[in-house]
């Protein structure tokens, strides 16, 4: 470890020093997003808590942050599995998808620096951003930035739209093909990513995991 880090900043490492696999959710929480499908997103994040505690490994490992935009702020900052609490979220505000994403990819350089500065190997970190709307800023650096941290392996970035979410203007911004959530089944969707996570956190890092295909029979999603 490196002593001239902030010691408290570090001190989670020494009581855990696992590899970690931190899962980055940048979620939609405006306007558009009130009712049911806020509702549904709320009770998917509970399930997600469930899923990563009730095993042992990705409660050590896996560490979830999360980036909300109707108003962009840090509404949890990474934390284990074990400790993350699932949030009651509102919906409220425009949809400053830009200014979302780069405030994710600053917050995840700054988690992977304590990273190295603590001595702890990661896994490929995901940004997993879901939406139902259309940017209402620009998003130019935010496209750039995602190009440049999937080109340098800095994490993959994930978008998923919600019902009548803008979905030519996620392809432009995520590398992978954007999905489209079947209704609003966020609990499936959470379902598969902490199945994903648990089976990444099992891996060692740097080593290929074969996911389950969210678009298949009985997948959560579909291709546009």
């Amino acid at each position: 470890m490196n002593m001239d880090a902030n010691p408290f900043a570090l001190a989670e490492f020494v009581e855990n020093p696992e590899p970690r696999c931190p899962c980055l959710l940048l979620l939609d929480v405006s306007a558009s997003m009130s009712g049911r499908r806020i509702q549904e997103l709320n009770q998917g994040l509970k399930g997600f808590e469930a899923s990563l505690k009730a095993d042992s490994l990705s409660a050590r490992r896996v560490e979830v942050a999360i980036v909300t935009f109707g108003d962009v702020q840090v509404y949890q900052d990474f934390t284990s599995a074990a400790h993350f609490i699932a949030p009651e979220l509102h919906a409220e505000g425009l949809t400053p998808m830009g200014e979302a994403v780069e405030t994710a990819i600053h917050l995840l350089r700054h988690r992977k620096n304590l990273y190295r500065q603590a001595g702890i190997s990661y896994y490929r970190p995901w940004i997993f951003m879901i939406t139902d709307g259309t940017p209402t800023d620009n998003i130019a650096n935010a496209r750039a930035a995602i190009e440049h941290g999937e080109a340098g392996k800095e994490f993959m970035f994930y978008a998923v739209g919600v019902e009548d979410a803008d979905m030519s203007t996620l392809g432009t911004l995520a590398k992978r093909q954007p999905l489209r959530l079947k209704g609003l089944a966020f609990r499936e969707l959470f379902a598969w990513l902490s199945s994903s996570l648990s089976s990444q956190s099992r891996s060692n890092p740097g080593d290929a995991v074969a996911l389950t295909n969210p678009t298949g029979p009985n997948g959560w999603a579909t291709i546009d």
